[in-house]
Parts: structure tokens; C-alpha cells; sequence
């Protein structure tokens, strides 16, 4: 492996990362981690995704609420993000989205935050990181109507919703799932996506790829998740990990 990676989502910000996490992240320029997006989740962890963009050369930020934080937000939540969609590093508002699985926030809510987020994307010209856990008919119903450009992060969906993801314009992120024994949906949407639409993440800490399966993620990790789309693909694997590097490139608008 020759080519650098691009790890388009992460959460350093995690408490699993506590007792390594310079350690961790100082590590990954060495296994050809190039570029990492770490993902805000809240205004707290939004604010330490800026501090890192400060810190690490490599890493760029999203910045946003997630839909599990999305209750009981302070009234200016919006403006706060806003200022930290304008820090140097910070390329998209995310991680944005619905989440039905463990439905501790009430739906409305959920849209609410999520719209208002997908305009505040549009007034800053900016791309969005997608979240859609279990909830893939309001997810798309929104997307058709507000038309974002950005990704669908991890994607969970089938090859049909993925088919409509592409026609509106947005791009897809696959992560280690698709190294599971049980991922058919994953490796449908692995085998169809159009190159130019697909990109890499881990997720990190979640979701390690196999081999690592159930212990903690990291960007270094992400090299088996290309093997296996590469291998899906049939392709070599450099040439998938310069595609989807580029395709986030441009996406985030990064310069070379």
C-alpha cells in the first residue's frame, strides 16, 4: 500500500480515546493516514473538534448536533455552530441527522434540529455529514425536499436507497461493516456505488473492520475496510484509497 487515506469520520473526542488519544493520533501519519474529518456530536464535542483541527495537521472538522443530542438545546444552539463553521479546518456541519433506534428523543424534534441545521449547511455553502439510524424514510424525505450536498455516513441502507442518494447528488462513506460476515446490504451498496461517489471512515472508536471486530477503532485501521471494497470492486486497493482520498478532497474543499 502506497496511496495516503482519507478517514472521513471520526470521533477523537470520545472518552475511549482518553488514556492514548495524542498517542493514538499522533501515530497515524505513519500508517498512511492522511486526513481524518472528526465529527462533532453536540456543542461540546463540536468545540474539542475545533481545538483538535488547531492541534493535528491532518485532521479537519465537522461541527453540529446529532440527533440522540438534539433535545433540550440552548436557544442560540444554532448560532454556536454557526461561529464554528467559520474556524479555520471546519469543512462540513455534521454529524446532522435522525436516529429511531433508541428514540429517546421525540421524532419532531429530531426534524426540527435536523432541518434547521440543513439550512444553516446552506447559507455557509457548506457540505453535511449525515447520520440515519433506522429511520430511512423521513432521512430521504428530507434530503428530496432540502437537496444537501455531502455524505450519508456509514451507510446502512440497500442498493435502491442508495440508487436515490446518488440521483440527488450526495456521496456515500462506508466503514468496517462491510467487512462482516453478515453485511449483504454493505456489500450490495459497496458493489454498485459509482467510484466518484464513494468514500472511506471508520467511525473510530466504533465499528472496527475485521480483524479487529469488537475491539476499539482507529484510523489505522481503515486500510482493511479498502481491501475489502477494493476486493468487492475488483480493483486494486491503492487505486480505490487515491479515489475516495480525492473524492473527499473535493468534497470538503481541501486544497492538494
Amino acid at each position: 500500500m502506497t496511496e495516503t487515506i482519507f478517514d472521513v469520520h471520526a470521533h477523537y473526542d470520545d472518552p475511549k480515546f482518553d488514556n492514548d488519544r495524542d498517542e493514538i493520533l499522533s501515530s497515524l501519519p505513519q500508517h498512511h493516514v492522511s486526513y481524518v474529518i472528526n465529527a462533532g456530536t453536540n456543542i461540546a464535542t463540536s468545540q474539542t473538534t475545533v481545538d483538535y483541527c488547531q492541534r493535528y495537521d491532518f485532521m479537519y472538522g465537522a461541527v453540529g448536533i446529532h440527533p440522540e443530542d438534539a433535545d433540550n438545546l440552548p436557544e442560540n444552539y444554532l448560532s454556536v455552530i454557526e461561529q464554528m463553521t467559520q474556524q479555520k479546518k471546519i469543512v462540513a456541519v455534521g454529524e446532522i441527522g435522525l436516529d429511531y433506534y433508541w428514540d429517546n428523543v421525540p421524532r419532531d424534534i429530531q426534524k426540527k434540529i435536523f432541518i434547521e441545521q440543513l439550512l444553516l449547511a446552506e447559507k455557509r455553502h457548506m457540505p453535511v455529514i449525515i447520520h440515519d439510524r433506522d429511520a430511512h424514510g423521513d432521512t430521504m424525505d428530507i434530503l428530496r425536499q432540502y437537496r444537501p450536498q455531502g455524505i450519508m455516513h456509514c451507510f446502512s441502507g440497500s442498493v435502491e436507497m442508495c440508487r436515490e442518494i446518488v440521483r440527488l447528488g450526495m456521496s456515500v462513506s462506508l466503514g468496517g461493516v462491510v467487512t462482516f460476515k453478515n453485511a449483504r446490504h454493505s456489500v450490495e451498496v459497496a458493489k454498485y456505488i459509482p467510484l466518484e461517489r464513494l468514500m472511506l471512515e471508520t467511525d473510530a472508536p466504533y465499528l472496527s473492520p475485521v480483524p479487529f471486530r469488537g475491539k476499539r477503532c482507529d484510523s489505522s485501521m481503515i486500510r482493511f475496510t479498502a481491501e475489502k471494497i477494493a476486493e468487492i470492486k475488483e480493483m486494486p486497493t491503492d487505486d480505490l484509497l487515491r479515489i475516495t482520498r480525492e473524492n473527499a478532497m473535493k468534497m470538503f474543499g481541501i486544497p492538494k
